[in-house]
């Protein structure tokens, strides 16, 4: 089918662009603000279909939101400790929003803006850019990065994230979807499987930054090599849940499985692949009522679950973790890729 493209929302007088792919049976709908994935559309085992996404109908709501539904955040997704690093014998202050420290690129961040689209209706793909000018939120270098989303008649959504630099920088492009496979609106994850193929995670302090440790997950709420129910994960891991990093099983830089999220009531099941070091396992532990989604749902704790393929967090302060440095002449690349069945 031809890409639908569409008026999504203005902001500041400025038309924010959509699109609709379809194949296999699955639609993505996307927006230039954040190069932003606002509905994924997957049919359960009897054919019915369900957004299987959390967002927002307006832009005003993602705007006034903390929460990154389905954006491409950057320049550093994730945390940087003290929001601050040292490259080259040079310190660079970051712009802090989440007090000391950074998340997700800053205040103003990568799912902050507009990005140009460019549609490629042979592929059956939407490539988003933006160029983030030297000295944005901190950032030395001035850094050009795409987001690329692509669906394939066999179910995969297939993302694919680049960047290149004019000086010495660190880059780390995270998309940060909120899955629940029963559908946005069908409560919380305590009905989910998931499963994650790493062994260590990177334990992290009161301030969610990493101490540095690598910790095997043998014996913990965090072994979940072999799947584990959610309601039980959460139950034993307590408090707000997983937000925690994994080291991933496998070569980085090569495209390999590492997780698999079911929803037995329905059939779906999301199998991610990536080519990156790390995952970061987000429960959605700081959503509330307050949050109110699409149509009008409240979206509560454990609402939704974000699997964001990774640099470690805190890896440019922590010189034993895969590095995030990107030098000029060299491309950043990220891939992920999301494969969609039901059964």
């Amino acid at each position: 089918m031809p890409i639908e493209s569409f008026l999504f929302d203005t902001v500041d007088g400025r038309p924010v662009e959509g699109f609709t792919l379809s194949a296999g049976g699955l639609e993505a709908t996307l927006v230039a603000h954040g190069a932003r994935l606002v509905r994924m559309t997957v049919p359960d085992r009897d054919g019915t279909p369900a957004d299987v996404v959390l967002g927002f109908d307006r832009l005003a709501d993602y705007l006034a939101s903390d929460a990154y539904f389905g954006a491409t955040c950057g320049r550093y997704g994730n945390r940087i400790g003290g929001a601050a690093f040292t490259l080259d014998g040079v310190r660079h202050e970051l712009a802090v929003n989440e007090p000391p420290n950074q998340l997700h690129g800053g205040p103003e961040g990568f799912d902050r803006r507009i990005w140009d689209a460019t549609v490629d209706e042979a592929e059956n793909a939407v490539t988003f850019t933006h160029q983030s000018p030297d000295g944005d939120q901190g950032y030395p270098g001035t850094l050009t990065a795409t987001t690329r989303y692509r669906l394939t008649d066999d179910g995969v959504l297939d993302i694919r994230m680049t960047a290149t630099t004019d000086r010495q920088t660190i880059v780390n492009l995270v998309h940060h979807s909120y899955w629940n496979l029963g559908g946005h609106a069908s409560g919380d994850l305590r009905d989910h499987r998931l499963a994650v193929r790493g062994g260590f995670t990177t334990p992290v302090g009161a301030d969610l930054i990493p101490t540095g440790e690598v910790r095997p997950v043998d014996g913990t709420p965090f072994d979940l090599r072999e799947g584990v129910a959610l309601g039980e994960a959460l139950e034993a891991v307590g408090g707000l849940g997983f937000d925690h990093n994994w080291c991933l099983e496998g070569p980085a830089g090569e495209l390999r499985p590492v997780a698999v999220l079911e929803h037995p009531a329905s059939g779906r099941r999301m199998e991610l692949a990536t080519d990156q070091p790390g995952l970061q396992v987000y429960t959605g532990g700081y959503l509330t009522e307050q949050v109110v989604g699409k149509g009008g749902q409240r979206y509560r704790r454990f609402a939704g679950l974000a699997l964001e393929s990774q640099r470690f967090p805190g890896s440019p302060n922590i010189g034993h973790f895969p590095s995030a440095r990107l030098d000029p002449g060299g491309t950043y690349r990220h891939l992920m890729q999301l494969r969609f069945r039901a059964g």
